[in-house]
């Protein structure tokens, strides 16, 4: 038995689990808070290094072979020529770059363009854009600037004492927005147009590599960031997607090759296995929640819930298009929420809860649309976040979806992820696993729930949702779902 060590350094804190390299039971484990404000744009990275320590401390890793780094996705770390940092990290949480990655745009000449370049189209939260934004911005610090890494780039390079050499994976290349999933390679052109100037960009590496070793002997592998961290622990593969119920929503469906998406509705992103993980948002999801709990009075989304289940599918009636902070799954980013079907019989408090968890769940089921409709096969949906929990939302999942519907116990899946990739990279290290053929870790312990006699009433109530959506909204999905 060997044992290995998963880091997850989110933009709130840190967690370790270590693991039993067989089997993947996790053995102990050490959580700190980063002493940073969790929604800061701006992050001293020594901060996470911080918490790293406290998170270790008391001997947690006493006999770790090797460790697995995931990270918060999306933030730009500038290094001058010596590697020390031009000026505090930017968090994925910075929205200041929107305008930058307008221009990023019209420099290129079409969002079409960037889909076919890279896989997705410029958004603020990317590493191209903050490097657009900083030339603006910061001109003497972009001048400046010889090198970019991510959060977990440059833990990684931390622990491994800064060497010369520094890495990446493909799951976090695939987020800056000048490395493509499709064909493997770094668009340097795409930096200088954002910059100004080339810069020195990590070494990727491959899902089972080493980054390296530390002088203590402790093998570091490849690293990912936190949504491939996740899948990989979650142990996703073809035929799976996963649905996160946030303030937000997203869809990825793991897939064997990139999409390019000229809408710009899916971000082609690379997981940590060497398959793909095209992503689809929405940007109301439990907001939607919220606001029909506020409206109504109700105390909080467990009372929302069960007032919902007093009423029947179709909620009388009612169809609730979710889109209260506008949408990107159809892209109509000035958009407004629609409450149709209103009739005497239809307005009541249970029919108007009913509506709000349909019209949510029909709106990812839009974004599930926009990956199957490119070929993605959907046998099953992972569904995360704690409104997962909801009966709810388990009781009208699977029927509107049209799939089988997981619900996996909480557990620190991208830690677990980062673990499952250092036992991954030890064993090939030691010749004991393949590169191709990651440690055959136990999935995650969920709940199942079918779509049985259910199914041709949520279609039913799907399809009253794709028709008041397209009467209101036409053309905004071309043909519709």
């Amino acid at each position: 038995m060997g044992i290995v060590a998963g880091l997850d350094s989110s933009s709130a804190f840190t967690r370790i689990v270590v693991c039993d390299t067989d089997t993947g039971a996790v053995l102990r484990q050490g959580y700190a808070p980063h002493p940073v404000e969790p929604k800061a744009t701006e992050v001293d990275p020594q901060a996470w290094l911080l918490s790293l320590g406290e998170a270790a401390a008391g001997g947690l890793l006493e006999g770790v072979q090797a460790i697995g780094v995931c990270a918060q996705q999306h933030g730009l770390l500038p290094l001058d020529g010596q590697g020390n940092l031009v000026r505090p990290a930017l968090t994925g949480n910075d929205k200041r770059a929107q305008v930058a990655a307008a221009d990023l745009v019209d420099g290129l000449g079409s969002r079409e363009a960037w889909a076919q370049a890279v896989g997705c189209v410029p958004q603020a939260a990317q590493a191209v854009a903050k490097l657009r934004w900083l030339a603006r911005h910061e001109p003497e610090a972009a001048q400046r600037t010889a090198g970019v890494l991510q959060a977990h780039d440059w833990l990684v390079w931390q622990l491994l004492g800064r060497p010369a050499r520094r890495t990446t994976d493909r799951g976090a290349a695939s987020g800056t927005g000048y490395w493509s999933a499709a064909t493997g390679f770094y668009r340097p052109d795409l930096v200088e147009l954002a910059l100004g100037h080339q810069v020195a960009l990590p070494e990727v590496l491959g899902p089972s590599d080493a980054a390296g070793t530390t002088p203590e002997g402790l093998l570091i592998s490849a690293g990912t960031g936190e949504t491939m961290a996740a899948a990989f622990g979650l142990g996703v593969g073809v035929g799976d997607a996963v649905v996160s119920l946030g303030a937000s929503g997203s869809v990825m469906a793991v897939h064997h090759e990139a999409l390019a998406d000229p809408s710009g509705m899916i971000t082609s992103f690379a997981d940590a296995t060497g398959m793909h993980l095209p992503v689809v948002h929405t940007s109301n999801a439990v907001r939607t929640l919220r606001g029909t709990a506020e409206l109504l009075g109700v105390e909080d989304l467990a009372e929302l819930s069960a007032l919902a289940l007093k009423s029947t599918p179709g909620a009388s009636g009612l169809v609730l298009l979710p889109y209260l902070e506008g949408e990107r799954t159809p892209r109509l980013p000035h958009a407004a929420g629609t409450l149709a079907g209103l009739r005497r019989e239809s307005m009541k408090p249970e029919h108007l809860a009913r509506a709000a968890f349909e019209g949510m769940l029909c709106s990812l089921g839009d974004a599930l649309d926009v990956l199957r409709m490119r070929g993605v096969e959907v046998r099953r949906v992972f569904l995360l976040g704690a409104a997962a929990e909801l009966p709810a939302v388990q009781a009208a999942a699977p029927a509107l979806f049209g799939t089988q519907v997981v619900v996996p116990q909480p557990a620190e899946y991208a830690a677990l992820g980062a673990a499952r990739q250092a036992a991954w990279a030890l064993g090939v290290s030691q010749g004991t696993l393949g590169a191709h053929t990651p440690p055959a870790w136990q999935g995650a312990a969920a709940q199942i729930f079918e779509p049985g006699e259910e199914l041709s009433v949520g279609q039913a109530v799907r399809q009253q949702y794709i028709a008041t959506r397209d009467e209101i909204h036409p053309g905004a999905f071309g043909q519709g779902s």
